[in-house]
């Protein structure tokens, strides 16, 4: 008979962090994303609030002024906030046999991709990432939540282990699926 631990397993950290250049990408986004919310809203704000609407309750055109009001609240805060609280939780590290990420805002998830499971790798900027110089690394397996994402690398961090990833899952990849 044995003694079984009681004792939850605890992942360590990945040991890198995204590019700082992420927190000015992420904010970006958030600010496009919610500015235009906020233009959305006040627009609705505008029109619903000019005249009773039919089938309108007088509760909401009587209280739509503060829409904008919540939007851009909401909105402030997740430019300002989110992005560092996104760069304080993600991380990445790639060692001789797995991809190991770590994402997520309200709840953590670890993620640790075999580098023999690899079907492919690639890299990928969007016009935005682009003009900072960032890069996301896609590493994709047969099954969908094996695949792992790193967004906010330098370009040539994220090429150069794209290129090392591919060239080490070719070698150790197996013909098991």
């Amino acid at each position: 008979m044995t003694a079984r631990s009681t004792h939850a397993v605890r992942l360590r950290e990945p040991a890198n962090r995204v590019s700082p250049r992420a927190i000015a990408h992420w904010a970006i986004e958030y600010l496009l994303f919610w500015g235009l919310g906020f233009g959305l809203s006040w627009g609705v704000a505008a029109w619903l609030g000019s005249r009773p609407r039919d089938g309108v309750p007088r509760w909401v055109t009587a209280h739509v002024g503060w829409l904008p009001v919540v939007v851009g609240v909401i909105g402030v805060l997740s430019v300002t906030v989110a992005p560092v609280w996104r760069y304080r939780v993600h991380r990445w590290e790639v060692s001789a046999d797995v991809v190991y990420t770590r994402t997520g805002w309200f709840t953590r998830d670890w993620l640790l991709v075999p580098v023999s499971r690899i079907q492919n790798v690639h890299t990928e900027q969007g016009w935005l990432e682009r003009l900072l110089g960032l890069a996301r690394l896609r590493v994709h397996t047969a099954s969908h939540t094996g695949s792992s994402e790193v967004s906010g690398l330098p370009v040539a961090v994220a090429t150069r282990l794209a290129e090392d990833l591919a060239h080490r899952a070719h070698d150790l990849s197996d013909d098991a699926t």
